[in-house]
């Protein structure tokens, strides 16, 4: 035997370590698979709703870049370059105040809907697949994830029996107003957090109460509030109301005002748990709001302060009111619905109130069912507020303006509500009618009588005609390859200013693809955005065009040859210096773009083709 040979006494060492990885492993795997075991029920509602989540957007799915949500495009172009721009933070190169668009002044983030936490969170598929990607992702993502969060809310922490809580939070998630808003309102859909604020307030509430039922004891004694929990859950709820400002601020203010609604229903109606648990309540609430605003201090400021920040909303509150008549109408978005409910809101992506009569009929009979609990109460009580407050300043109808105020006139004109649409009000009622239905259900299942079998079937009858059907979508044209094969760095140098004609507006924004396409690398003028371009620097939608801008864009639709002269020059020169252009850039497949090119030479000089556009160096 050679003298070389290792040894038992050598080899021992890296056996016994290859053995412990090995038992190691197993060791994860067991509890992997004993955790899958006793989750396993919970697992499979996930995944109905993510394969309900993944029918309702596979109109986007064979082609996310060349397709779109055909009722609502032009949110989509722009919500794919808030994700364009969001993603630029893996790249170092992020500002609330981004020079990617509306050159030079630029465009305030966080006074448009941007969804900046999402798009960093999202930022490496973004950057390796595009923001169309991103874009479909997010719309599965949030319809399922909202309607996972409302389940796990009443499964865990209302103790409701699981068919319970899957009804309820399947109608929190696919509800006809969620589904309404997944028409690129990325930041009304994505509501999976407000779940978290809700359970985290309820634990603040439930730690200040020094009159809680103390571990280990069947009834509750006077123990003292419970100051760890009551700390864990203020920092808890700070950074979740964090997250949900750089996610939608309306969702979290529609959340606040319904909370705000029910803690005074619930205090009115247990007025011995307000006594007792309002001060640390308060206290933690205070702590929560403390901290909060350390992070968002500034975030805030720069929203309405700041640089192209704007202090009010831009949305007429008449005009964007539910009609009366649409809370008992079916979304023609929904499996029982009509084309002609349409008419009672302002476009698809705002039926917001479309719950139809079956469901009102059911809830308000749960309600009554269920007895004098006071979560019913409290639930029925902010229902009527957050409904009444959806009719806006004046009634309406069935179209026809009553002349009859509506509660929300006491609020016209407060700073920060203004901003909100009176319609989105009625997103509320999604989770409240939620809430009532699983109650009246977990009831039922409780129970041994007839109601074990009716109460369900009633509530499964009045949600069908509500189920939704697949999101419409259509074909959309292709970006050009002088921008999809990185053409556009012979012309601008990446972080500098491309002029696309004609140029995007709020209408029309779909220049703006262009800039998705090269992950926002390079800025241009004008836009689709809210900025402070109205009257006495009041919130607008877009900004003033410059002349140049006007004439392409008449040229544009019209298709008509302008006169240009010396002083159209000179201005062309003087608008394209106002931009910090370094290119003015044509595609083929633009309207009139004969028209356009010739128009452009007269103004420019001779143009160079590169790829399937013509461009200007300027």
């Amino acid at each position: 035997m050679s003298s070389a040979a290792p040894t038992a006494p050598d080899a021992a060492p890296d056996q016994a370590v290859r053995l412990a990885d090995q038992v190691n492993r197993r060791t994860r795997a067991v509890r992997l698979l004993a955790a899958v075991r006793r989750h396993r029920a919970d697992l499979l509602v996930a995944l109905l709703w993510v394969v309900l989540a993944g029918w309702l957007t596979h109109g986007l799915w064979p082609d996310p870049g060349g397709r779109t949500l055909a009722l609502n495009p032009e949110d989509q172009a722009l919500y794919e370059w808030f994700l364009a721009v969001d993603a630029r933070a893996l790249l170092g190169d992020f500002s609330l105040l981004t020079d990617r668009l509306n050159a030079p002044d630029g465009v305030n983030l966080m006074a448009n809907t941007t969804v900046i936490a999402l798009g960093i969170v999202c930022a490496p598929i973004t950057l390796l697949l595009g923001a169309p990607v991103t874009f479909a992702l997010l719309a599965a993502a949030n319809l399922a994830g909202t309607a996972l969060a409302w389940y796990l809310l009443f499964h865990r922490t209302m103790r409701t029996r699981r068919l319970a809580a899957a009804l309820g939070g399947g109608l929190c998630g696919f509800g006809p107003g969620m589904v309404s808003q997944t028409n690129s309102h990325l930041h009304m859909t994505a509501q999976w957090l407000v779940p978290v604020i809700v359970w985290l307030v309820v634990r603040l509430l439930r730690a200040s109460d020094p009159g809680r039922t103390p571990a280990g004891s069947t009834r509750a004694l006077p123990s003292g509030p419970d100051r760890r929990r009551m700390i864990s859950s203020a920092v808890g709820l700070a950074a979740a109301v964090t997250a949900q400002v750089f996610i939608g601020e309306e969702v979290l203010f529609l959340a606040a005002v319904t909370l705000l609604v029910m803690a005074i229903s619930y205090a009115v109606a247990d007025r011995d748990l307000a006594r007792r648990a309002l001060p640390g309540f308060a206290g933690g609430l205070a702590i929560a709001a403390g901290l909060a605003l350390m992070v968002l201090g500034y975030p805030l400021w720069f929203q309405f302060a700041g640089p192209q920040g704007v202090a009010d909303g831009m949305f007429s509150p008449s005009y964007f009111s539910a009609d009366l008549s649409s809370w008992w109408a079916i979304s023609p978005l929904s499996i029982a619905g009509s084309d002609q409910a349409s008419r009672l809101t302002t476009g698809p992506a705002e039926y917001n109130t479309f719950l139809g009569w079956p469901l009102l009929l059911v809830t308000a009979a749960c309600a009554i069912w269920t007895g004098r609990r006071r979560l019913v109460f409290t639930c029925v009580v902010a229902g009527l507020v957050m409904g009444a407050l959806s009719l806006g300043p004046e009634v309406v109808l069935g179209g026809i303006r009553t002349a009859v105020p509506g509660p929300y006139a006491l609020l016209a004109g407060l700073p920060v509500v203004d901003g909100a649409l009176p319609m989105r009000f009625g997103l509320a009622l999604l989770p409240i009618v939620a809430t009532l239905l699983v109650l009246a259900v977990d009831r039922a299942l409780r129970s041994t009588g007839r109601a074990r079998r009716l109460v369900p079937l009633a509530v499964a009858a009045a949600l069908l005609p509500i189920f939704p059907t697949p999101l419409p979508t259509a074909a959309r044209p292709e970006v050009p390859e002088f921008i999809t094969g990185g053409h556009w760095k012979q012309c601008v140098r990446p972080g500098g200013v491309l002029v696309p004609v004609p140029l995007p507006t709020p209408k029309e924004p779909w220049p703006m693809r262009w800039a998705v396409a090269a992950n926002a690398g390079f800025g241009m003028p004008e836009g689709f955005f809210i900025g402070p371009y109205g009257r006495g620097g009041t919130a607008a939608m877009g900004t003033f065009k410059q002349p140049t801008s006007a004439l392409l864009a008449d040229v544009a639709r019209r298709g008509d040859l302008p006169a240009i002269g010396d002083e159209q020059r000179r201005q062309a020169a003087r608008d394209a210096d106002f931009w910090g252009a370094s290119c003015v850039a044509l595609a083929d497949d633009a309207p009139h773009a004969d028209s356009l090119r010739a128009t452009l030479e007269q103004l420019y000089g001779p143009a160079n083709r590169i790829a399937d556009a013509w461009t200007w160096r300027v």
